[in-house]
């Protein structure tokens, strides 16, 4: 499946969380509940994904963790905020760029309408 079947597979589990959850909990529910969804619908997922770096010839290992990675394609992002910002896209951007990833969804939960609360940012797609 590419990266654009996957992702309309994506916020459609998202948007069943969000549907039967509502706004208003810890972002460590809706990764949860994400998770639990996109596994019922049969995708192959993973949770805090470790991404490292590499900074003058030193290797780190562990410089982040991606919240889910979705057949290994799709970077998800999960917040739970008053809005997105900036500084959210250019994280997610940032995973990409170091995990060789091409899409990325940006999800904040913390919306009445959860495709209010969705962000694509691509890598060289």
């Amino acid at each position: 499946m590419d990266e654009n079947k996957l992702s309309y597979e994506v916020v459609g589990a998202a948007i069943e969380v969000h549907k039967q959850l509502g706004p208003g909990l810890l972002e460590s529910v809706y990764h949860q509940c994400l998770h639990r969804e996109l596994k019922l619908r049969g995708l192959d997922v993973k949770s805090e994904v470790p991404i490292g770096a590499s900074y003058k010839g030193v290797d780190i290992d562990t410089a982040y963790r991606m919240d889910l990675l979705v057949t290994d394609k799709l970077v998800l992002e999960l917040k739970v905020v008053d809005r997105l910002a900036a500084v959210h896209e250019a994280q997610l951007l940032s995973y990409l760029r170091l995990s060789g990833k091409k899409l990325g969804l940006l999800i904040n939960f913390n919306v009445p309408v959860l495709k209010e609360g969705i962000k694509r940012v691509v890598n060289n797609l």
